[in-house]
């Protein structure tokens, strides 16, 4: 009885992986036959000459491997605090220990002194324009008391005397005016006496009338009018302070942060620990810290890695990403020292593809390192992430299969001769494959069918060839769709034929 084979494993990445390798056995398999069958067109069968590999049960253990380097998770940013681009002139070398207080790097600064000379000018004269305008203020509020308080207060008392005088002489102008009628009546005294009086009376009452609104005009509008002056001028002169005060603290506090800058010149390490380069840790196109490398403000200078939280990050393949979850066991080899780790995390988006990573595609894939192992940022690290462990089991190598169109193929040798069977197959670490059904403990099955076995040769054959027929009709698709013939079904066209 034939059975199918474990369809998850066949559409597994691991499962697609393995049929590749296995079609490119094929395919190299072929053409030796076809050379064999050439040369010798009935070739006898040998059996006593076929190598066999007997089937037992184990232990499989399902692995990825990849390569990756150490570095911290938790890294102290040393950061530059100086406005602009700024020169280094001397930086601390990569992987040193420092004490608080030691130097890390220092920037040139001459642009510093320069800035701190052009801002010290500038805060001396906003200050001094400041104390000018602090003094008209002073003035303005003054003349304001002094006005309301003092020459209003006179003009008014002034003219309050003006009046009384004069209304006084108005009194005495009536008085003689009416002493000169009467004696103009008993004879002693002109007319023309009489009407000069008159005009003294007239005169005196007109002084008396302009004084009167010489004092309402004072009161209602020349004051109003005065101290409205003096007010927006107090106004003006305040607004003109203010703005003077924020020029000095702008000055000032522009002068202060030169001052500063030019302290951040020299940075010192906050703490003891190891330095590194930014260029060492996990970014690899940060740029280098160098004598003569210009850096900006906020740019990542150095960095102070806690030794005692290590971590290791790869790039898992595509093909195998959706088996690595976090909590999975991994094995980390550090030059000659193996240690446990666990996959903390798994990145959800793949990095970007290029020729520096092999045109792969690839997920980032953190594995944390017990605490207190001593390890070092930037070294190299083997990690080896367990994805499953099968325990007696038995296997098969993956060099003994053959997978066709819809089943997978060994042959086994019995007694009576050579046996073809057909395999339930399950999970696979690249060298051995977990038989689910088909074989049991104790036989032998032929190691390289294809290259021994005139029956296994021929399902090559069938296989090759139906491969080629798929070929051709996909680039019969893509021409007729008016794209470009598939590269690599071209080649493989040409390979087997």
């Amino acid at each position: 009885m034939s059975s199918k084979p474990n369809d998850d494993f066949r559409d597994s990445p691991r499962g697609q992986w393995w049929k590749r390798g296995l079609f490119a056995i094929f395919v190299i398999a072929v053409f030796a036959i076809i050379v064999t069958t050439l040369a010798n067109p009935n070739p006898s069968q040998d059996l006593s000459s076929l190598l066999t590999h007997r089937i037992s049960r184990g232990d499989l253990l399902v692995t990825v491997i990849e390569k990756g380097t150490l570095e911290s998770s938790e890294n102290t940013e040393i950061k530059c605090k100086v406005r602009g681009s700024n020169t280094v002139i001397w930086v601390v070398e990569n992987g040193t220990y420092v004490e608080p207080g030691d130097d890390l790097v220092r920037l040139d600064t001459l642009f510093m002194e320069e800035q701190i000379a052009e801002r010290t000018k500038y805060a001396l004269w906003t200050r001094s324009g400041a104390e000018q305008s602090r003094a008209n203020l002073e003035r303005a509020k003054l003349a304001v008391g002094e006005y309301e308080h003092g020459r209003y207060i006179v003009a008014l008392k002034t003219l309050q005397k003006t009046y009384a005088v004069q209304e006084a002489g108005l009194l005495t102008a009536k008085d003689l005016l009416a002493h000169e009628k009467t004696m103009a009546e008993a004879g002693y005294k002109s007319e023309l006496d009489v009407e000069e009086k008159t005009f003294a009376v007239t005169r005196a009452e007109l002084d008396v009338q302009l004084t009167a609104i010489q004092i309402e005009v004072l009161e209602q509008f020349t004051k109003k009018e005065e101290l409205a002056d003096l007010e927006g001028n107090l106004k003006a002169f305040s607004a003109r302070h203010k703005a003077n005060e924020e020029r000095v603290f702008a000055d000032n506090s522009r002068l202060e942060t030169a001052e500063n800058e030019m302290l951040y010149c020299v940075v010192k390490a906050e703490k003891a620990g190891m330095v590194i380069h930014p260029s060492s840790a996990r970014w690899k196109d940060a740029p280098e810290i160098e004598e003569g490398a210009t850096v900006h403000k906020d740019q990542v200078l150095l960095l102070m890695p806690d030794l005692t939280q290590m971590q290791v990050k790869v790039g898992i393949h595509e093909s195998m990403v959706d088996r690595v979850k976090p909590g999975l066991e991994a094995i980390v080899t550090v030059s000659d020292r193996t240690l446990k780790g666990e996959v903390e995390s798994v990145a959800t988006v793949t990095s970007p593809a290029g020729w520096w990573t092999g045109n792969q595609v690839k997920y980032d894939t953190i594995i944390r390192l017990p605490e207190g192992e001593a390890l070092n940022p930037g070294m190299s690290a083997g990690v080896e992430v367990i994805m499953a462990r099968h325990e007696d089991v038995l296997t098969i190598p993956v060099g003994a299969v053959l997978e066709t169109t819809d089943e997978y193929l060994c042959w086994v040798q019995t007694p009576l001769g050579l046996q073809r069977r057909v395999l339930e197959l399950g999970d696979s670490d690249d060298v051995s494959i977990l038989v689910e059904a088909g074989l049991t403990e104790g036989e032998d099955v032929v190691l390289n069918p294809t290259g021994s076995i005139a029956e296994a040769q021929e399902e090559a054959a069938r296989i090759i060839s139906v491969s080629k027929e798929v070929s051709k009709e996909v680039s019969k698709e893509e021409e007729a769709d008016g794209k470009k013939p598939d590269v690599k079904s071209e080649s493989t066209e040409q390979v087997t034929s």
